[in-house]
């Protein structure tokens, strides 16, 4: 059983031999004000929140590869995670797709595509966040925000009851590889950011995942994977999958490609 493994929620730490672990949920962060991330999206099942996302346009949200959304809905202008706001739009899930090189066995490429069945009602509850207008890859040192509904603590932690976010700083992918840390097992690549807090506390883990990173206000990440039951750990920084050049061509062209041309175009 690999020790390193993608965020889901706690349903699945019932079926923990069957999928393998988790591991992403907000530690040591702070509730934020209600509908002050308006870009949040909710990944929900039949047992709950699986993962979160981030709405990049009217009809599409942007989220980890690995998530499991069949038989899903995503749920924008949600702070609560149980209670249904009045803010709150629904959607089924029209197309899901995965980045082409995705790899689930070194998480290489953790990105996925939603396109909803309908389009979101642009307020200030529910408002896209805008794609970074370059690959910049964010140096050690800088500080990030990760947001999500996922566990408040490692392990047998609770899941809050509101959208929780946390201060996390890049950490050098030198450092993340070490055998302090990843040890390469994955490997972190220049796909991903590594970023957590010098001496723990700080992470994401179980339920995060697909939730988007932010640096300096603009989007970077993807909430991806971490260390099974170290989330908050020194040794165990969460990693994000990096929103590069070519990830960033291919989401234009799929939306491009996908989308319906206006009622009265020839």
């Amino acid at each position: 059983m690999s020790a390193f493994l993608p965020w889901y929620t706690f349903t699945a730490v019932i079926l923990l031999v069957i999928h393998g672990g988790l591991c992403v949920d907000i530690i040591g962060g702070y509730e934020v004000e209600p509908h002050s991330r308006p870009f949040m999206a909710q990944i929900k099942g039949s047992e709950g929140i699986i993962c979160g996302g981030a709405l990049i346009k009217e009809n599409w949200v942007l989220t980890a590869a690995h998530c499991k959304v069949k038989k899903s809905k995503v749920i924008l202008g949600a702070h609560s995670s149980k209670k249904r706001e009045e803010e709150q739009q629904v959607f089924q899930i029209a197309k899901d797709i995965p980045y082409p090189c995705y790899d689930p066995s070194t998480k290489e490429h953790d990105i996925m595509l939603l396109q909803l069945q309908g389009r979101a009602k642009l307020n200030k509850a529910v408002q896209p966040i805008p794609l970074p207008p370059s690959d910049d890859d964010p140096k050690p040192g800088t500080v990030c925000a990760v947001a999500g509904w996922g566990l408040t603590g490692n392990h047998r932690g609770k899941f809050p009851t509101a959208l929780m976010e946390v201060n996390i700083t890049v950490i050098r992918r030198e450092l993340c590889n070490d055998k302090n840390h990843y040890n390469g097992k994955p490997v972190i690549t220049e796909n991903m950011i590594c970023a957590g807090a010098k001496n723990g506390g700080k992470d994401s883990c179980n339920g995060d995942s697909g939730g988007p990173l932010r640096c300096n206000n603009i989007m970077r990440g993807i909430t991806s994977f971490g260390k099974l039951k170290k989330c908050g750990f020194a040794g165990s920084p969460g990693v994000y999958a990096r929103l590069t050049k070519r990830h960033l061509e291919w989401i234009r062209k799929t939306i491009d490609d996908c989308s319906e041309p206006d009622v009265g175009e020839p």
